[in-house]
């Protein structure tokens, strides 16, 4: 009783756990504040419960990182709980089977036992009075035997037991006169041997069969009590007084019968459990471990090492896993063998076709010059078409150009000549250069959050030749309307953003806009425009840094254009301190495709396919370990073009007006455009 009731006191709403528990389940909103705090580690403002939970979670940790990566473990642990859960119920029923059948047999031989006990004792009381009567004495000595009889009933009938049983006699009620004061073989204490409900069962005036029930016996000589089977009935002495008279069976052999069987299922059970989990870890490992093997292969094989192969032995269903499994990892080496081939060849091929075209090259532009100086002594239609020849040998050597350029990233000899500059002075150069194609379109540039230093370890060529991509594409598509140019920084990233309000793009186009030679229109000539490299060249650009170049657009509401680099060279990227999509967007706006108010379900704007999902994230402020690189924004050939020296000079720039090497700064993001909120790379 004690232990159950101390078992289920923290149930009770009054007890300490409970009670904040009844709290939280009480009120909804407290329920859901406790809920979050649990998961997301802690509570704003209590740093008292932050710590606790932190304590609580931090050795759980290691526990369910294990539990969750290891099936071994969880199969031999819900083997050992399932056999854990069967032995327990097995050992309830059968102890329960054990105990009735022993107190049955028990209850029956004490029955009979007793019943012939008060047969004896009514058979000796009639014969006593018939004696006794017969000799006419008087009422004193009548009382004198009746004493002396209750005391020789108490020790005959007690002695026929040997141990097996204890003979009691009570008075009925309070009456204690006459001799019939209790009286108990054994040193049995009888009032306290027998329980007060028995007694009133044994007095009823309705009872005249024996009644029973289970009792402790207590010894008056400090013996430890015992349990027993107390079975008792109302008789008369030889005067025709009642008594009552109890017969005492210890139950300690069935006790003893019934601990021997716990202790016996309990070692059987527990060998059990233990044996059923060796079982289960053994058929596991079998398992288990042909399937380790071949992830660990695969990672080898993802790492590239292709030759790799797994152990095959015998012939069931994990030896012909492990055979297609070699299979397949022989055929991928083939394909990729034969892939890169193709690719090696392709890249000789343009190598070597962008190197001999040069010589020819020269000699044509020598006589396209020749030409095209005296194209004044020529009728019209020949002068003409030498000013074309001329304009598209000019196109021709810009496309060779930037066919030599990719060749050299393909072939993974792209190397990045990194160093501390400010982005404001490059996109001053690019606006610069861009303003005259401007005018001509009718369009103005405007540059937004260069009031202060936007500074990082880049190849300022590199950089230059990304953004003035960017601010003429979105120029000649911009319709004749402003492109803003937006400078950022935060935490340990810079970005630039160029926005048009021209003709967009289309759903989908967002990503495939880095393509080579790639065009919204295929049906229409490459006439106009770039050579079609451009945006691949400036893709690649960004990855030898070790940043990001994304698009954005909607039709007909313009497009945006982000690089996003880190501050420090090798440092890894964690999102972006200006937001992709602007906020100037018509999703931002509430507006739909046509551009008016949206009524309906929401239609997000053109963006790229992310690959990580989630949304888009404020940039952090840096601090604690770098987290790990967007793979994304990693070079995507595999080529090893990340090739990023460190300065020379350690970080630091010649001094303008001493020649001196001084501290490169770090200037702290500041300003309205770096606290805008970043967006969390997923694209490209």
């Amino acid at each position: 009783m004690s232990g159950d009731s101390a078992a289920s006191a923290p149930g009770r709403p009054g007890a300490g756990p409970g009670r904040a528990s009844g709290r939280g389940a009480g009120n909804p909103r407290r329920g859901r504040l406790f809920t979050a705090a649990l998961l997301s580690g802690g509570v704003q403002g209590s740093p008292v419960v932050r710590l606790f939970i932190r304590w609580v979670r931090r050795p759980l940790l290691p526990v369910m990182r294990l539990w969750r990566r290891n099936i071994q473990l969880r199969v031999v642990a819900t083997t050992l709980l399932m056999s854990l859960g069967v032995v327990l119920l097995l050992g309830f029923v059968v102890i329960g089977q054990v105990r009735n059948g022993l107190l049955d047999a028990k209850v029956k031989a004490s029955q009979s036992q007793a019943t012939g006990g008060f047969a004896v004792a009514r058979q000796s009381a009639d014969e006593t009075a018939a004696a006794t009567h017969g000799g006419n004495g008087a009422d004193g000595q009548q009382s004198q035997n009746v004493i002396q009889w209750m005391s020789d009933l108490v020790e005959s009938l007690s002695s026929g037991g040997s141990g097996a049983f204890d003979v009691v006699t009570l008075p009925v009620g309070d009456d204690s006169g006459g001799g019939r004061s209790p009286r108990g073989s054994g040193y049995v204490s009888p009032a306290e041997s027998v329980p007060a409900s028995l007694r009133d069962r044994v007095n009823s005036s309705s009872s005249t069969a024996a009644a029973q029930s289970y009792t402790r016996i207590v010894y008056s000589n400090r013996k430890d009590s015992q349990p027993a089977l107390v079975i008792g009935k109302q008789v008369n002495d030889p005067n025709g007084h009642p008594y009552e008279l109890y017969y005492l069976f210890p139950l300690t052999q069935e006790e003893k019968s019934l601990s021997l069987v716990k202790g016996t299922l309990a070692t059987a059970g527990l060998f059990v459990v233990v044996l059923l989990g060796a079982i289960a870890w053994l058929v596991v490992r079998q398992v288990v471990t042909p399937v380790r093997m071949a992830a660990g292969i695969a990672e080898r094989l993802s790492a590239g090492r292709l030759q790799e192969r797994m152990k095959v032995t015998g012939e069931d269903d994990i030896a012909r896993l492990g055979e297609a499994f070699n299979k397949m990892a022989q055929n991928l080496q083939l394909k990729i063998q034969q892939l890169e081939d193709l690719s090696r060849m392709q890249r000789r091929f343009v190598s070597d076709v962008s190197h001999e075209l040069r010589t020819p090259l020269t000699t044509v532009r020598m006589a396209a010059d020749v030409i095209h100086e005296a194209r004044e002594d020529f009728d019209p239609m020949t002068a003409r078409s030498a000013e074309l020849l001329a304009d598209q040998l000019d196109r021709f050597e810009s496309l060779l150009a930037d066919l030599l350029e990719i060749s050299r990233f393909d072939a993974g000899a792209a190397a990045l000549e990194a160093e501390p500059i400010d982005l404001r002075e490059v996109v001053r150069r690019v606006v610069g250069g861009a303003e005259p194609l401007a005018e001509r379109k009718g369009s103005r540039i405007r540059v937004v959050g260069d009031l202060q230093p936007v500074v990082a370890e880049a190849d300022a060529r590199r950089v230059e030749r990304v953004l003035r991509n960017l601010v003429v594409n979105a120029v000649e598509h911009g319709d004749g309307k402003d492109v803003v140019v937006k400078l950022a920084s935060a935490g340990g990233a810079v970005a630039v953003a160029v926005r048009d309000y021209g003709v967009g793009l289309k759903p989908g186009e967002a990503t495939r806009v880095f393509s080579r030679f790639w065009r919204a229109d295929p049906a229409r000539a490459r006439t106009t425009g770039g050579t079609g490299l451009g945006l691949s060249i400036a893709l690649e650009d960004a990855r030898l840094h070790g940043g990001w170049l994304q698009a954005w657009g909607e039709p007909g509401g313009g497009s945006q254009f982000r690089l996003t680099l880190p501050r420090t060279a090798d440092e890894p990227l964690r999102g972006s301190p200006i937001p992709l999509e602007p906020k100037d967007s018509r999703r931002n706006r509430g507006l739909d495709d046509g551009g008016t108010p949206r009524g309906g379900a929401e239609k997000l704007a053109t963006v790229p396919v992310q690959q990580n999902g989630g949304n888009a994230s404020a940039l952090p402020p840096r601090q604690g370990a770098a987290p790990v690189a967007d793979p994304t924004a990693l070079p995507g050939n595999g080529n090893g073009n990340r090739v990023v020296p460190r300065p020379a000079n350690g970080g630091r720039r010649p001094d303008d007006r001493t020649g001196t090497q001084v501290p490169d700064p770090r200037p702290e993001p500041a300003g309205q455009d770096s606290t805008e909120a970043g967006e969390a790379f997923r694209g490209r």
